[in-house]
C-alpha cells in the first residue's frame, strides 16, 4: 500500500472510529468523494482534539500552531502526520481554498480563552470559522461551485453549530465556554453563573426555545442548498440535515432540558437516517428515468 492510499485508509479509520453524526452521510458518496470527506473529516477531529485536550492554554495554543505549520507544510508535498497525504490531496483535487482549513483552526483557538460573545453576530463569527467554512469546503468536493449555494451553506454550517452549542451546554459550561450571547442571557434574565450551576428554571426553558426557533429558522434558510446540487450532493446533505435536525427536534421535545441528560442520536437511528436517504434518492432517479423520453 503506497503512503496516500494509506493515509486515505487513517482517515478511514478515524471518521469510522469516532461514530460521527456525518459519517453514514459519507456513505452515500462515491468512492472518491467519500475518502475525501472522511479527510475532511479526519483533520477537523485533529484540530478539535488539539483543542479540547487537557493540557495548559499555552501547550494547545503551540499544538494548533504546530499543526498549523504541518498543514502548510503538507501544500508543499512534505507530510509529517499521516493524515496529511490525504487532507493534501483532496485539498488539491476538488480545488478547496486552504485558508477554509486555516480558519477552523483560528475558530478553535478562540475557544482557548473563555469563551464570552455580547451578540449573536459575535458568536456568528466563531461558527463561521469551526462550521460554516465546512459546509464551503463541502461544496467543493461535491462539485458545487455555484455562487447562489454559498449562503446556504454558510447558514446550514451555523444551524449546526448552534445544534452543537444546545447539545453540548452542560459540558461547555463546565469548561467555562458560554457560547449564548449576553443579549441573550439579559433579555430572560438567566445569568452564565446559574447555568455552570445547571439551573433549570422557566427563565431557563424561555432561553432555550428562543435558542431553538432561531435555530430551526436557520435550517430553514440552509434547506435552500439542495436546489443546487447534484444528486450525490443531495443524498450526502439531505442525510446530514436529517440527523442534525433530529438532534433539535430531541432537544425541543425535552423542552430544552440538555442540563440533566446528553442527548444524542444512536448510530442505528442515523443509518436508518441515510439509508432512507440513499433509498429516497435512489428510487426519485429511477423515476426520472423512466419518465424520460
Amino acid at each position: 500500500m503506497n503512503e496516500l492510499a494509506a493515509s486515505y485508509q487513517e482517515c478511514q479509520r478515524i471518521a469510522r472510529r469516532s461514530a460521527s453524526s456525518f459519517y453514514y452521510s459519507f456513505l452515500l458518496l462515491p468512492k472518491r468523494k467519500r475518502l475525501a470527506m472522511c479527510a475532511l473529516y479526519a483533520f477537523l477531529r485533529r484540530v478539535d482534539d488539539l483543542g479540547d485536550s487537557f493540557d495548559s492554554v499555552r501547550e494547545r495554543r503551540g499544538a494548533l500552531e504546530a499543526w498549523r505549520q504541518s498543514l502548510a507544510r503538507a501544500m508543499q508535498g512534505v507530510y509529517d502526520d499521516p493524515i496529511l497525504p490525504a487532507v493534501g490531496d483532496t485539498i488539491a483535487a476538488f480545488q478547496i481554498p486552504p485558508e477554509y482549513l486555516t480558519e477552523v483552526i483560528d475558530g478553535v483557538e478562540m475557544d482557548l480563552e473563555p469563551c464570552r460573545y455580547e451578540t449573536f453576530e459575535q458568536l456568528e463569527t466563531y461558527c463561521y470559522r469551526v462550521a460554516s467554512v465546512v459546509g464551503l469546503a463541502c461544496l467543493r468536493i461535491w462539485g458545487c461551485t455555484i455562487t447562489e449555494a454559498q449562503r446556504p451553506a454558510r447558514q446550514c454550517g451555523l444551524a449546526f453549530q448552534m445544534t452543537n452549542i444546545l447539545r453540548d451546554l452542560k459540558e461547555d459550561a463546565e469548561r467555562n465556554r458560554i457560547y449564548f450571547p449576553q443579549q441573550d442571557l439579559d433579555q430572560f434574565g438567566y445569568t452564565a453563573d446559574e447555568l455552570r450551576a445547571g439551573v433549570r428554571n422557566e427563565r431557563f426553558r424561555a432561553l432555550m426555545r428562543f435558542e431553538i426557533d432561531r435555530t430551526e429558522r436557520l435550517y430553514a434558510e440552509a434547506a435552500q442548498l439542495e436546489q443546487w446540487l447534484e444528486p450525490e450532493g443531495r443524498r450526502a446533505f439531505g442525510s446530514m440535515m436529517a440527523v442534525y435536525r433530529a438532534l433539535l427536534a430531541e432537544i425541543k421535545r425535552l423542552d430544552g432540558d440538555v442540563l440533566s441528560r446528553r442527548v444524542r442520536l444512536s448510530g442505528w437511528r442515523k443509518m436508518r437516517i441515510a439509508t432512507h436517504w440513499f433509498l429516497v434518492r435512489s428510487r426519485a432517479a429511477d423515476a426520472a428515468e423512466i419518465s424520460s423520453p
